[in-house]
């Protein structure tokens, strides 16, 4: 007799306690084998393929495409061991990691190890379907009536043109190579509101009875929930400080141009203050480290992982430059540009967002000139950096206009004093002044 096992949706990482279900990627009756990929969801920090530990025939799924589950919510059943079905039917071979074979891993965002085996089909009579499951909604994954490239979509763009009965066939995208970006999908909402003069649904008021004030409810969940959750953390655990200087970024500036003019890869301002950041780390690594309150130790890093705040139309994530401190100027300005992209269009993964050490926040992209930011917990300080701007300057005995701007360091008191802190945010601006030196390293 066969056995019916449950798998259950696993903990994606990073205190992720929720996903939304985006796509089926196996039916009921399909043989699956071990680690096969079965549903694709989204978190609220990246969008993963699931993969199940058990082979053998899907009996039954839970939840369907757009639905919410908790971690540890069934996802689907399998009849582990089943009988051999009928003559039509095929069934997938054990060396593959067939059917009356189990893994027992449970993964972390990604596979569990095995390579993924084709899914095949079998009649329905093979399988032992414990709870009625409509037909899996296909859910496109590209336009394909677009001339030129084919642009992949968001999930979160999809979902508010399906919810909104968009055909994004019908639209133009002004992403790159066209792709459909969310501002595109609300603005076809807005102008088709428009066009049958329908007003747009009201937020969702309530009427406070002390003062008759109408406020408005916003549920705290997905990126915005996981980031509260985390800051909140921060505030609580970490006695932060936070120091700051103005800069003359003048040369900073002309070493970056002159470097660009010289041909080869170019290299982004945020790789050079990456790189600068490392440099300074090297010398106070007492800010690449974290605070073991249990064991009551400082805990000092080797590496430096290096994350730099994003915003993204899903909220502000944090990607991670692995071993940064090994990476030079151009290496690190391939990375910063290959996950900034992955973190405009959705794609990046929990191993993209996890493991960092120290935190560059350029802030400065905003307009604004500083900051006092709340540490990435559980890292020990972050590194902020205001716009660059034109200023009056006193450079070389005369009042002069050079390109200003203003840094920032906000530190775990725990971890180091004020002297500390300070050297580390004068020796990065010492480099921002005068960067020849630096860049003869890179």
């Amino acid at each position: 007799m066969a056995q019916v096992l449950e798998f259950k949706l696993p903990d994606l990482g990073e205190g992720l306690t929720e996903a939304e279900i985006v796509r089926w990627l196996v039916a009921v009756g399909d043989v699956v084998a071990i680690d096969q990929p079965v549903v694709e969801v989204e978190t609220a920090k990246a969008m993963v393929e699931v993969p199940c530990p058990y082979g053998g025939v899907v009996t039954a799924r839970y939840g369907e495409e757009g639905t919410e589950l908790p971690v540890g919510a069934p996802l689907l059943t399998v009849a582990v061991g089943a009988s051999e079905p009928a003559p039509e039917a095929e069934s997938a071979p054990a060396a593959d990691g067939g059917p009356g074979e189990t893994s027992g891993n449970v993964l972390v965002g990604y596979g569990t190890g095995a390579p993924a085996a084709r899914r095949r089909r079998v009649r329905p009579a093979t399988a032992v379907v414990t709870a009625p499951v409509e037909a899996p909604v296909a859910v496109a994954e590209a336009v394909p009536d677009r001339a030129g490239p084919v642009p992949v979509i968001s999930p979160l763009v999809r979902r508010l043109a399906r919810q909104n009965g968009l055909d994004l066939r019908a639209l133009d995208g002004s992403g790159r190579d066209g792709l459909i970006l969310r501002c595109d999908v609300e603005l076809a909402i807005e102008r088709m509101e428009q066009a049958v003069q329908a007003p747009a649904a009201p937020a969702p008021t309530t009427t406070t009875a002390a003062t008759g004030a109408v406020t408005e409810r916003v549920p705290l969940r997905g990126v915005r929930g996981a980031v509260a959750d985390k800051l909140s953390r921060s505030r609580r655990e970490i006695p932060e400080a936070t120091c700051w200087v103005d800069a003359d970024a003048t040369e900073l500036m002309a070493a970056r141009t002159a470097a660009n003019a010289a041909g080869g890869p170019k290299i982004s301002l945020i790789a050079l203050l990456a790189r600068i950041c490392t440099a300074a780390l090297a010398r106070f690594p007492e800010l690449n480290s974290t605070v073991d309150m249990d064991a009551r130790e400082i805990v000092r890093l080797r590496d430096v992982h290096l994350g730099f705040a994003a915003q993204t139309e899903r909220g502000l994530v944090v990607p991670v430059v692995r071993d940064a401190q090994d990476r030079s100027a151009e290496s690190l300005s391939a990375e910063f540009a290959r996950l900034t992209e992955a973190g405009r269009t959705g794609t990046l993964t929990p191993g993209d967002l996890t493991g960092g050490t120290f935190t560059l926040n350029n802030y400065g992209v905003f307009g604004v000139d500083g900051s006092t930011p709340i540490i990435n917990h559980p890292e020990a300080a972050m590194l902020g950096i205001g716009r660059i701007v034109a200023k009056p300057w006193v450079h070389d005995g005369e009042l002069a206009i050079r390109q200003v701007v203003q840094l920032s360091l906000t530190f775990d008191h725990r971890v180091c004093d004020g002297g500390t802190a300070g050297g580390f945010l004068r020796y990065v601006a010492d480099c921002v002044e005068q960067p020849a030196v630096l860049l003869r390293t890179l």
